[in-house]
């Protein structure tokens, strides 16, 4: 594998990822593929290569940012799904929540807000019926009239939730009906184990960048312990935690897990090869477009 070394003093502050950051990480991609059951790991499941996710498809909308690029596509939409396959990612990575009605739909906030007489109003995603869900934002339908999307983010603000190119809510029914296939074709074996990987979990984790009442979601150690008890697959865990202690990814991997990042400092390549030299298995990533072009070219 091919890097180019960058000093640790050109990595971005953990507090302060600029916009625009510069990209200049060059990789030769891995070798792909599944390994066979009865082969030797090192965790519980060791990842063929280094692996990059896209964030909620082609990346995650930050409404209040100056950078276009993250208001571009609609975040978990069917449309954000296929432009990302369109690049050499191994995953996309989205949010399933539950409806009123017991329909599984792609969604990420736990709130979905609109304009009523004037008013900002925001009603709980599993609170609310399909039907209901599926009136906001643009509609499949001609002739129906759509609810104006509005996001409220954690300070407050309350943007229009405007990108370049809109598409509908969707279901994670729709998700398997209508993002493009893959044209690999599994024996049936191979699909059975490769299914059995996928489906095993991950525990997210901020591993500190923020506290909660639950102590379990305060660090990559109470993350560990979560694992190990539930017999779970890794951990995914805020990139800003994994700087500020790099020895959690030697225990992490002594406790046989698995082990990829979230965050914005992975829009930045030279913090993405930082992780490769620490272990990190994968990152998700919100510029799709820039950071495959950097690690697999």
């Amino acid at each position: 594998m091919a890097l180019r070394a960058v000093h640790v003093l050109n990595v971005p502050s953990l507090h302060q990822v600029t916009e625009n950051a510069a990209l200049a990480l060059h990789s030769s991609r891995l070798a792909q593929g599944v390994k066979d059951e009865g082969e030797e790991t090192k965790c519980g499941y060791e990842w063929p290569k280094f692996m990059v996710v896209g964030h909620r498809g082609s990346g995650m909308n930050m409404l209040q940012s100056y950078d276009t690029r993250l208001k571009c596509i609609k975040e978990n939409s069917i449309l954000s799904f296929n432009s990302a396959a369109k690049f050499p990612i191994d995953f996309v990575e989205f949010d399933v929540q539950v409806t009123k009605d017991d329909y599984p739909v792609i969604f990420h906030d736990n709130f979905i807000g609109a304009e009523d007489k004037g008013v900002f109003k925001e009603q709980r995603v599993t609170d609310i019926t399909l039907l209901e869900f599926l009136s906001y934002g643009p509609q499949k339908e001609g002739g129906k009239v759509e609810r104006p999307m509005l996001r409220k983010i954690k300070d407050g603000r309350i943007f229009e939730w405007k990108v370049e190119k809109d598409d509908s809510l969707c279901t994670l029914q729709e998700v398997f009906e209508k993002v493009e296939h893959s044209r690999i074709v599994y024996k049936e074996e191979k699909l059975e184990h490769v299914l059995r990987v996928i489906l095993q979990v991950y525990f997210l984790t901020n591993g500190g960048s923020e506290i909660y009442a639950d102590v379990r979601r305060n660090s990559t150690e109470e993350a560990i312990k979560v694992c190990l008890r539930g017999g779970l697959q890794g951990i995914v865990s805020e990139v800003k935690a994994i700087f500020r202690n790099p020895g959690a990814v030697t225990r992490i991997k002594e406790a046989k897990l698995g082990i990829i990042t979230y965050g914005q400092l992975n829009n930045v390549a030279e913090a993405v090869y930082m992780q490769i030299l620490m272990g990190v298995e994968g990152v998700i990533v919100d510029l799709v477009p820039e950071i495959t072009e950097a690690v697999f070219v």
